[in-house]
């Protein structure tokens, strides 16, 4: 503005001892234009400031000014525009001077009075509401291990048993009820977040009578169970006859001689090629050993026709009775048959697979496969068990009948968001199931939910006090698990690119009490460390509670997905019964029809039911919370190590690169993880890059593609009893069928190609912190 440039240039010449009015008269307009009020008056030189001196213009030392910017006709009109219409509103004002200073005084005397009274009127508001309201609690980190005793305080037997009670009273329907009301409960435990996700699947159901067995010496005809087939429509239609069969099984009637083939080992399938041509035969099977899938497709491979699938009573523990039962098992490696890799959502092509083999499986009891061995019903002697064996002599020839029938069906996942305060995307997934296939499988799927359930009423207790975990915690309560794990599948592949990246860890809670003798952690590699920390934490009994008994073994249930697609560290915490054999692994495939009683004879009390839920919710609440992922580097490079024992070829090579994913991992353990859970060195752009690794680390063992019924990721073994690499077992047996080192060549390369993998994931996260801290000096 004009007039600004003019002062300054009068002020830049120096200072005078007066000031004329014209230049008075400049600072004034000046002030008020600074604050956006300007004057617009034609008289203004009669304009007179309080105490000013009048001096004539002429007196100056400043040279002439040009008022012309600011003549009337171009200021702007502003708050004095009314001395325009009042021309003696200046005189009066000027006149009055002495008496305008006395109202300015008193006007700041009642404003400053006014202002100490509201100040000290506030302070007494303040002090008499602090007193009243309660004070929030002192600490609220959400890694505050008291905060975890709190909530896992609640977490009571006589709540959890409550809980599964009520459950058993829902009266019996399909999955979608089932699931309706699990939601129903959760929300009114106050889970905020709580959604019901169907899907449209593939199902194998029985058909409208049980399958059959005849044997064609006598003509007799039995039911799976080993009772003498009956025209009663009552029996035809018995629940625990109908579901003794195995899902997705071929369909139709085969007439052919019985071979025993034991475990349906490689040795065994040698041993009995050997002495006949088993081409189009049934095979009279045993579970156990390996996985079922795996023992089928080298039967189906040789060239069998059928399957009489039974549990040898010396491989049952002593405490349980199932000789006369029959069961059910599911012949899918997983989700919906019909849409295999990708999930039956509206508008998916639906492939047509009505059954997954080309053989004939039906499970059948202990006790039918005594009578058509032709062996006296007690083959037990006083303190040891004799395995059922078929005799060497006579040929027996027998009629398999399967109708099992295929439909599509909804099934339903229960799905629970306890959202994160401070990395709300980043997911532990806590999964239960649920289950309408009336009591086969026990009433472990009410175990499973009544934990997951008062794990859920105990956190939701503390969010109601303004608590909340760091990541958010997923509860999921699967439908379809007894198919294939049919709903976790198709959950997990609908959201596969948000699981990829979001997905921390899996805490698994199938079957969580199964036996009441031992209890049976399984952790992958990472979280090893942690499952026994939280063992030593929560142990009630110490002689249940063994703090080195973890194990990276393949386990059953709705983890599947996340080990073995997702490459997600898991955990799961069980109770089991004492194994009676070597050959026990792998007897949980079966489902067996158990009475509603079983649990609460297995745990009255329900001490052990609450001992899960607390260790459940310990290291769920450890993974939430922690600000560095506990998740242990080194020991899935010491579990590489160790998975490579013995003089196999290849393995020198492989021993090579695991040494250099060992110093690799060891490396990132002292360097990054160390000063990380150092609160005083943790910045949180090394954190997050640290968990980002972290999150990572167990994807790298993840195999394009393993035999049936083994899993994927090679970090888990197949059970207690084997150590090394399950693909690399499974080779080495296929060149002994096949006469053919081609197999073991390509599993050796791929498991070559993991370690690598890993070896490589770990320098680059090293190597990115390096330049982090380059950048930074």
């Amino acid at each position: 503005m004009a007039y600004h440039k003019v002062s300054a240039d009068q002020r830049a010449q120096g200072p005078s001892p007066y000031l004329d009015n014209d230049e008075l008269q400049a600072t004034a307009l000046e002030l008020e234009w600074d604050m956006e009020k300007e004057l617009e008056e034609p008289g203004f030189d009669h304009f007179r400031l309080d105490g000013a001196v009048q001096h004539h213009p002429g007196n100056s030392q400043s040279p002439d000014l040009d008022l012309e910017p600011i003549q009337p006709s171009s200021s702007p009109k502003g708050r004095f525009q009314r001395l325009q219409e009042d021309p003696d509103y200046i005189s009066h004002y000027t006149r009055q001077a002495p008496k305008s200073n006395r109202c300015q005084f008193f006007r700041i005397l009642k404003v400053f009075c006014t202002a100490l009274i509201l100040f000290i009127f506030g302070i007494v508001i303040g002090y008499y509401t602090r007193k009243k309201c309660p004070s929030p609690p002192a600490s609220q980190e959400p890694n505050n291990p008291h905060i975890y005793r709190e909530i896992l305080k609640e977490i009571k037997a006589e709540n959890i048993q409550q809980i599964y009670r009520d459950l058993l009273q829902f009266p019996w329907a399909d999955d979608v009820n089932l699931a309706m009301k699990i939601l129903a409960q959760w929300r009114s435990q106050g889970l905020e977040d709580v959604r019901l996700v169907n899907y449209s699947v593939l199902l194998d159901l029985p058909g409208s009578s049980s399958n059959t067995v005849t044997l064609k010496s006598s003509g007799e005809c039995f039911y799976p169970s080993g009772q003498q087939c009956s025209r009663d429509p009552r029996t035809l239609q018995s629940q625990d006859l109908l579901y003794s069969y195995a899902a997705y099984s071929a369909k139709g009637t085969l007439e052919a001689e019985l071979v025993d083939v034991q475990y349906g080992t490689v040795e065994d399938l040698i041993r009995i090629q050997a002495i006949t041509n088993v081409t189009k035969k049934i095979a009279l099977l045993k579970l156990g050993q390996s996985p079922l899938l795996y023992k089928l497709s080298l039967l189906e491979d040789v060239g069998f026709g059928g399957v009489l699938l039974y549990v040898d009573p010396c491989d049952l523990p002593k405490t349980t009775d199932l000789a006369d039962k029959a069961f059910m098992v599911s012949l899918n490696s997983g989700g919906d048959p019909s849409t295999p890799g990708y999930a039956s959502i509206d508008e998916s092509y639906r492939r047509s697979r009505l059954n997954l083999t080309t053989l004939l499986v039906q499970p059948i009891s202990a006790a039918l496969a005594r009578k058509l061995l032709s062996l006296p019903e007690d083959s037990a002697q006083k303190d040891r068990c004799i395995p059922l064996q078929l005799p060497a002599t006579g040929k027996r020839i027998i009629s398999l009948n399967i109708q099992s029938v295929t439909t599509y069906k909804t099934i339903s996942n229960v799905i629970g968001y306890l959202k994160g305060a401070v990395f709300p995307d980043r997911y532990i997934i806590v999964g239960s199931h649920h289950s309408s296939l009336n009591t086969y499988g026990g009433q472990g799927w009410a175990s499973s939910t009544a934990v997951i359930t008062a794990l859920i009423q105990a956190l939701a207790l503390k969010v109601k006090r303004g608590w909340r975990p760091d990541r958010t915690i997923v509860f999921c309560s699967w439908g379809g698990t007894a198919f294939g794990n049919v709903g976790s599948y198709e959950w997990a592949e609908d959201l596969k690119r948000v699981l990829q990246r979001n997905v921390v860890a899996y805490v698994s809670l199938h079957n969580p009490v199964r036996g009441n003798s031992t209890l049976h952690p399984v952790a992958s590699p990472s979280l090893q460390q942690l499952a026994a920390e939280s063992q030593s934490f929560n142990c009630v009994e110490k002689t249940r509670c063994p703090g080195s008994n973890v194990s990276a073994v393949q386990i059953q249930g709705d983890s599947d997905y996340f080990i073995n697609h997702l490459g997600v560290p898991a955990m799961q915490f069980s109770y089991e019964d004492i194994k009676a054999s070597e050959n026990s692994s792998f007897l949980s495939e079966a489902l067996f029809p158990v009475p509603a009683s079983r649990t609460e004879e297995l745990d009255p009390s329900f001490s052990l039911h609450e001992t899960i839920a607390k260790l459940t919710g310990q290291v769920t609440l450890k993974i939430a919370n922690e600000p560095v992922l506990p998740f242990n580097a080194l020991d899935v490079a010491l579990e590489v190590q160790n998975s490579l024992k013995g003089d196999d070829p290849g393995v020198p090579q492989l021993l090579a690169v695991a040494s250099r994913l060992r110093d690799t991992a060891e490396l990132f353990q002292s360097d990054e993880m160390r000063p990380a859970n150092d609160p005083k060195e943790r910045a949180p752009v090394r954190v997050r890059m640290l968990n980002d690794v972290l999150q990572g680390l167990e994807k790298s063992f993840l195999l394009h593609q393993a035999p049936p019924g083994l899993y994927r990721n090679i970090l888990y073994r197949l059970d207690e009893r084997t150590s090394q690499f399950s693909v690399l077992l499974e080779a080495l047996e296929h060149c002994k069928l096949h006469q053919s080192n081609e197999t073991i060549q390509a599993a050796l390369s791929e498991v070559l190609n993991s370690i690598n993998s890993a070896q490589v994931y770990f320098k680059a996260g090293l190597d990115v912190f390096e330049t982090t801290l380059a950048g930074k000096k």
